[in-house]
């Protein structure tokens, strides 16, 4: 049955703005956090890492199965309710062991993890991800029946829900970190019920014979997602082990908070991957695809210097949204900016062992580069304390992008062009060098500099790239370019 593209575009677009939107508002949380809780107490510290833990769980206990049911589901002589009961099923099953075992061996779990006097705080995050994983599956199924509305509607209802009893209970009640554990438990728990009518549906089952072969196709994923999720978070779960000192929570929860402010640069690159992806894949079967490919890299890279530099330009209002604590630490930003753009050059390059059917490389690139931020952590986080975190991600990921362009240019050679990416590159290192080492005394007198070099930087990628026709024909903003 063709698809409609029309209703493509749209669910796309659904499914877009749901995340780019949650995401934003997701991270309102963080300055409620930061400015209700101090940073000599290590409470946003504790919060950094145990959403850390619970990040790379969720991956374990999914184990790739919302990609492979959309594989499955839709192969030919498949039953597509079938296979929604055997992934269910099985992660239902997986997540239930894992609960179990965290649960019955919680005293010595939360002792090894650093909160053996606040065991609550691991049980309360542990059924938390047992019922994210549980719900994965449900979600996945909501976009194959093409459900963008209900599946939008949800995500969105538990981030709403989750910042107003968030808001309640940090400005109403005494500050606690234990809170934003009980609320998320809270939340999750809510949403499951919302799935009532999927539930009642399904067929539990689990055939073996369907699941070998789920799992023979997912293993793959899930090595690749642990690579992945690692490089997110093996900093901040590294961190308490190696750094000795009295106050190593309150120095990790200044570490997450102005990392948070990089995130921002994050939510702006996915909000254009989300417009080129679609115009990307959909050039798979033409001839001249590499072309496209290229022209894609060209203008991500264009487009994630223009946000790196905007952050930059505007660090002085943007640091406000963290509390005056932990506003020491925002000489990291501009280094996990630049591990960020490098983790999304090495997303672009990943189209070649997607599309040469190697996905095992994915697992061998970012497990490389995930041993070596995991080795510069554990080497010089004990003298750098969380500098070296930071640096320890930008070696990461550089190793990451480079093995994947040196292996994707052998296996399926794409004319990325190296020199103009190069060129941009140079004039955003000079840009940010202007802006960061000249101070004239003034506030706003800075902003105003920068924003003139920020300005300088979009004026050169409209001169050098031929974009003035396209900005002519733009509404109201389309006269300043004639």
């Amino acid at each position: 049955m063709a698809v409609n593209l029309k209703s493509l575009a749209k669910d796309t677009a659904i499914y877009g703005l749901s995340s780019i939107i949650g995401r934003f508002l997701n991270y309102l949380l963080v300055p409620l956090y930061t400015h209700k809780l101090a940073a000599a107490g290590g409470g946003y510290g504790t919060i950094t890492n145990i959403y850390a833990y619970t990040a790379l769980v969720l991956v374990i206990l999914t184990f790739g199965m919302e990609t492979t049911f959309f594989r499955f589901a839709n192969k030919e002589g498949n039953n597509g309710e079938h296979v929604f009961g055997t992934a269910l099923t099985y992660v239902s099953a997986l997540s239930a062991v894992f609960l179990a075992v965290v649960l019955g061996g919680l005293a010595p779990i939360s002792q090894v993890m650093g909160y053996g006097e606040h065991p609550e705080f691991i049980a309360f995050m542990a059924i938390t991800v047992a019922l994210d994983a549980f719900q994965a599956i449900p979600f996945a199924y909501l976009r194959y029946k093409r459900k963008a509305m209900k599946f939008a509607a949800l995500k969105l209802a538990f981030i709403v829900l989750n910042i107003m009893l968030n808001i309640v209970a940090f400005t109403c009640f005494t500050p606690y970190e234990g809170n934003a554990f009980l609320i998320n438990l809270i939340c999750t728990s809510l949403i499951t019920f919302a799935f009532y009518a999927e539930l009642r549906a399904v067929k539990w089952n689990l055939d073996g014979k369907l699941l070998r072969r789920m799992l023979a196709y997912s293993w793959p994923m899930v090595l690749l997602g642990i690579a992945g999720i690692l490089n997110q978070t093996a900093d901040k779960i590294i961190f308490p082990f190696v750094y000795h000192a009295a106050d190593a929570k309150e120095q990790l929860g200044i570490y997450g908070a102005v990392v948070k402010i990089a995130m921002i640069m994050a939510m702006i690159t996915q909000a254009f991957r989300y417009a080129y992806e679609p115009i990307v894949f959909g050039k798979g079967a033409d001839s001249n695809n590499k072309e496209y490919y290229a022209s894609a890299m060209r203008y991500f890279v264009i487009f994630t210097l223009l946000a790196f530099l905007s952050v930059v330009a505007y660090i002085d209002v943007l640091k406000h949204l963290i509390g005056a604590d932990y506003r020491q630490g925002l000489v990291v930003v501009p280094i996990v900016m630049a591990a960020e753009i490098m983790m999304g050059i090495y997303f672009n390059l990943s189209f070649w062992y997607k599309l040469t059917d190697r996905p095992i490389w994915g697992a061998y690139l970012s497990g490389i580069g995930c041993a070596v931020m995991i080795a510069v952590n554990v080497i010089f986080v004990p003298r750098y304390g969380y500098m070296a975190c930071a640096w320890a991600g930008f070696a990461g990921y550089g190793t990451s992008m480079l093995l994947s362009y040196i292996a994707g240019q052998h296996y399926y050679p794409i004319a990325y062009p190296v020199k103009a990416i190069g060129g941009y590159t140079l004039l955003a290192a000079a840009l940010f060098a202007a802006m960061t080492m000249v101070d004239l005394g003034n506030t706003w007198l800075n902003i105003a500099y920068r924003t003139a070099l920020l300005v300088l930087f979009a004026a050169v990628i409209v001169r050098v790239e031929h974009l003035g026709k396209v900005l002519k024909r733009l509404p109201v903003v389309g006269r300043l370019f004639r």
